[in-house]
């Protein structure tokens, strides 16, 4: 009996396509999405129970009107557990700012090749939110977005399956380097090896960094929307910040 292969992690649109999907997340996020709107406005969504208690640590309390989510589980709350888009990296003095709040899980998954396939692999997955910042400046077009997972599993696959295609000719076309002090298996930035062209638009050169802290992935996209050269250190040194906040 042959074996089965894994299912393939959902990947990604093209270079110039990723732009126009951003622009579509720039305006979505910038309120002309009611939906939106909702979703920022909602409570973090509580983590699951643990399975079982350390010895020695407080038994969960039961909630009633002087109780909060934050109470009943504070010998296990993590900064994470609250707003995530407090969290996110302040874009760079001079930058505009065109979109900061939660995206829906449905429109987070229109940004791959295979949006149903997507959505309901990261269902399956547990993916909880998406906290997205998205800022303009001069030719370069960023995203930095907070993607959180209701354990470690779904984020680990997500950052590993993300990796894996990066160095293929059609996204970065190079193995990348290693974030300092996350070790290779949790931390990677890919800039593209060369500018995508197609007719009609201009050539767009990308970086991207992927970035695995317990049950959030630290995903940035980083477009030069001329095709222009792009510093590994400038993404590098941004995920870093970013990662001084989790």
């Amino acid at each position: 009996m042959e074996h089965e292969q894994p299912p393939r992690a959902p990947r990604r649109r093209g270079r110039t396509t990723a732009l126009i999907a951003t622009a579509l997340v720039l305006g979505a996020l910038a309120g002309t999405v009611t939906g939106y709107a909702i979703q920022y406005g909602r409570k973090p969504t509580p983590l699951p129970p643990l399975a079982q208690q350390k010895p020695g640590t407080p038994k969960a309390q039961a909630p009633n009107d002087a109780t909060t989510v934050k109470s009943i589980n504070a010998n296990r709350w993590h900064k994470t557990d609250d707003d995530l888009t407090k969290l996110l990296v302040d874009a760079p003095a001079g930058a505009k700012v065109e979109a900061d709040g939660y995206e829906t899980i449905d429109f987070f998954a229109t940004g791959f090749k295979e949006p149903d396939n997507a959505l309901r692999g990261y269902l399956k997955d547990g993916i909880r939110r998406v906290a997205t910042r998205a800022w303009r400046q001069g030719d370069v077009v960023v995203e930095v977005r907070l993607v959180q997972f209701r354990d470690f599993s779904g984020a680990d696959g997500y950052q590993r399956g993300q990796a894996e295609y990066m160095p293929d000719k059609e996204y970065a076309g190079n193995g990348g380097a290693v974030v300092p002090g996350v070790g290779p298996g949790l931390g990677h930035v890919w800039v593209d090896s060369e500018a995508q062209e197609k007719p009609g638009y201009y050539p767009v050169r990308a970086g991207r960094a992927l970035v695995r802290r317990g049950d959030v992935v630290l995903d940035i996209h980083y477009f030069d929307t001329r095709g222009g050269k792009i510093d590994e250190g400038d993404v590098l040194d941004l995920a870093k910040r970013q990662l001084e906040r989790l």
